[in-house]
């Protein structure tokens, strides 16, 4: 009898975590990140930015999820929106519709966006042009006047692309305050930190699945465990790791919540 009690509360919970792991891809956290900094110009002090990473619009990431995030992020009223690559699944059946969605984005700062590994190179780019969203993939742009602004760049994948952080930075010095979006965190280690204030990355999806959020059995990084997921800081620059909003493989995720990341920057 114990031991049929006992097989039956581990078949029980066995059910509880499988269906916890179809549950968790919806269930969207809203993390936010406070960045401080002195080169923040005073007409930025308390601005919002909402960065968003790893839709991966496909078979299991519809059309219909993609304008709930969208609505999602709207709700948030935003300064700014940045977008960290992998629109979709790899299938360029998707993109066209994706960017449809992400064209209603509003933000009265401007949506910027670099591609992501996943995503079909030529037919994205082409549609990331011809929509409302800003390609920052290797330049970038000052947002903001001369009296007060600021600079928002990108680098291209490290898996399937080049990276050009001169483009990214211009004529940006280091009194400037600067935001790089890098799909994948692996080029943090390259980033010249006394230039870049924050770098923004995905890729990693948290890990997907985790033992518990402590560990992931993979993950996408030749660093290991270390660029996972979080806010980790290095000389005089922050990197900001999304764990993303949609999966690869299956629609799965373990303690590993998809994440929408609002940066609130704030003058010191």
């Amino acid at each position: 009898m114990k031991t049929s009690g006992i097989f039956v509360i581990s078949i029980l919970f066995a059910v509880l975590i499988v269906g916890y792991m179809f549950v968790e891809p919806y269930w969207i956290e809203t993390k936010e990140v406070v960045i401080k900094s002195d080169q923040i110009p005073p007409d930025f002090d308390g601005k919002k930015i909402v960065f968003i990473s790893d839709i991966h619009a496909g078979p299991y990431f519809d059309q219909s999820r993609v304008n709930n995030l969208v609505s999602q992020v709207n709700a948030l009223h935003p300064d700014m929106v940045l977008l960290g690559g992998d629109y979709v699944s790899g299938e360029s059946e998707y993109v066209n519709s994706t960017f449809e969605s992400l064209s209603k984005l509003e933000a009265p700062l401007g949506i910027y966006a670099v591609l992501g590994n996943s995503d079909p190179q030529h037919t994205t780019w082409v549609a990331l042009n011809n929509s409302v969203i800003t390609d920052v993939g290797n330049m970038g742009v000052w947002v903001g006047n001369n009296s007060g602004k600021i600079r928002i760049g990108g680098v291209g994948d490290l898996s399937n692309d080049w990276q050009n952080p001169e483009g990214a930075l211009d004529d940006a010095t280091s009194d400037d305050f600067v935001i790089l979006l890098s799909h994948e965190p692996d080029y943090f280690p390259e980033v010249d930190k006394s230039k870049f204030d924050v770098v923004l990355s995905g890729h990693t999806h948290g890990g997907q699945v985790t033992l518990f959020g402590l560990w992931a059995p993979y993950l996408p990084s030749k660093y290991g465990q270390k660029y996972r997921t979080g806010v980790i800081k290095e000389d005089n620059s922050t990197l900001v790791i999304s764990n993303g909003i949609g999966t690869v493989g299956w629609p799965i995720r373990f303690f590993a919540r998809p994440q929408i990341i609002v940066l609130k920057l704030e003058r010191t």
